[in-house]
């Protein structure tokens, strides 16, 4: 590790781009501070000046994700839920079980107006450390903060893999319609 070059400024900045850009999994800042020799705190700075020029960059429970825009030939679909805490296991494996990505939860607050979290799992193995953090942190779900109700947003290979989810939502008594 000591032959490893310390990155600076705008080369590191690339190279951030670059690591995301390549990888499949997300990298957390930890693991990009290590790579470019600097702190997490240099490294959140990094983001957010990549943010601010438009690059597609999402920060999400598992680390930075580069978004690739190119994803367009995807499903995808806004879905409203109403359940209570407790059935948030439930919902996300249900979910990933028929290979949906859930992308986020959002929220309609009486102050601050609509607040939107990233979650993009896609499978169990994410869901449940996800499930994890949360438990970990002592987090609250914002859908506290609305007795239940929440949307996500869903994406999947097609539309008909999106209208299955729906109606295991539905069945399972978390669509709210």
């Amino acid at each position: 590790m000591k032959d490893k070059k310390k990155l600076i400024g705008e080369e590191r900045r690339k190279q951030i781009l670059h690591w995301l850009q390549s990888e499949e999994t997300p990298l957390t800042g930890n693991e990009l501070a290590e790579r470019a020799q600097v702190s997490r705190q240099v490294i959140v700075g990094d983001i957010t000046l990549l943010k601010a020029r438009g690059v597609p960059i999402m920060a999400t429970s598992q680390g930075y994700v580069y978004l690739n825009i190119q994803e367009d030939t995807d499903a995808e679909r806004i879905v409203a839920c109403l359940h209570p805490p407790d059935q948030t296991k439930e919902e996300l494996l249900l979910l990933v079980d028929l290979g949906v990505l859930v992308k986020d939860v959002r929220i309609e607050h009486p102050v601050y107006g609509d607040l939107t979290a990233s979650i993009m799992v896609s499978n169990r193995k994410e869901a449940l450390q996800f499930l994890e953090k949360i438990n970990e942190t002592k987090a609250a779900y914002l859908s506290e903060l609305t007795e239940g109700v929440h949307l996500h947003t869903l994406s999947a290979k097609d539309s008909a893999t999106l209208d299955e989810a729906e109606q295991a939502l539905r069945h399972a008594g978390f669509l709210l319609e």
